[in-house]
């Protein structure tokens, strides 16, 4: 059976759609960027690297990828493949794959680098789906993952909130697509703005809220509120995972000289193939 969950890709296929990423501007999804691959050995790639973008969506991290590299793959199981298409038509490094992580079609041992970001919690088994990935690179190259962490790191009560924001994710992404879209918007609007814009006045005066929930959207825009709440509230599968727990299952793939990102976005981690 493929990695993947039906109602999930269809459910990207629709945000990615909807959300094109075209009301982004290009300095905040730059700035967004730049949180997931500070950590990521661009300067340790050739100009001809080949690698692979793994569930590019709409493409928003590929248009900064692209320029750096000989050849990227953009694979998504999703119709967001046409969003991705139509984001990067300028490019003409890279080659797109409207199939699963673990059908790419790409050759075990040829890839250079590869990433999967907010990507491998979505699938049933997401500890195949890192062996999947890594399957793919050639030893010693890097892989970059994001996947959703599970508060480790977060106090008692941080934990309780988020468990009653997944109670009403259960219920909303059973929705039909319009009132699904439509209430993630009033969540956005009325939860993830005012909260956001609260933080970022009382981060003016001299309080920093770096453990409050939110905290990461206080300098984002309305737009890039509104994508995330549907990412969160409108996905029917998702899974967290503790630190150790992700540790261990890219150290279980074949990854070594781990190395994670101690500051948002959690967790982001990087790992060589072994030679």
């Amino acid at each position: 059976m493929k990695n993947f969950d039906k109602k999930t890709v269809k459910s990207f296929g629709d945000e990615w759609t909807h959300f094109d990423q075209s009301g982004m501007n290009n300095k905040e999804a730059y700035k967004i960027f730049k949180s997931y691959f500070s950590i990521f050995p661009f300067d340790k790639l050739s100009k001809s690297a080949e690698g692979f973008d793994m569930g590019c969506g709409s493409g928003r991290w590929a248009k900064f990828v692209a320029p750096k590299v000989g050849l990227l793959h953009c694979v998504d199981p999703s119709i967001a493949i046409k969003v991705a298409q139509k984001n990067l038509k300028k490019f003409k490094n890279i080659n797109y794959h409207k199939k699963s992580l673990d059908k790419s079609g790409l050759k075990e041992k040829s890839q250079d680098f590869g990433y999967s970001l907010g990507v491998l919690h979505h699938v049933p088994n997401t500890k195949s789906a890192i062996n999947s990935c890594v399957k793919l690179l050639k030893p010693g190259a890097p892989f970059l993952l994001y996947i959703y962490y599970s508060f480790d790191n977060r106090p008692t009560w941080f934990k309780f909130v988020w468990m009653i924001s997944n109670l009403l994710r259960l219920a909303i992404n059973r929705l039909p697509k319009f009132f699904n879209f439509l209430i993630c918007d009033i969540i956005a609007i009325f939860i993830y703005y005012p909260i956001a814009r609260f933080i970022l006045l009382i981060k003016k005066i001299g309080i920093d809220f770096k453990n409050f929930p939110l905290y990461s959207y206080h300098s984002r825009s309305f737009y890039v509120m509104r994508t995330d709440s549907r990412d969160r509230f409108g996905t029917p599968l998702e899974k967290r995972f503790t630190k150790k727990q992700i540790l261990k299952m890219m150290k279980e793939s074949g990854l070594e000289k781990i190395k994670f990102k101690n500051s948002i976005p959690f967790w982001t981690a990087m790992g060589l193939k072994k030679k």
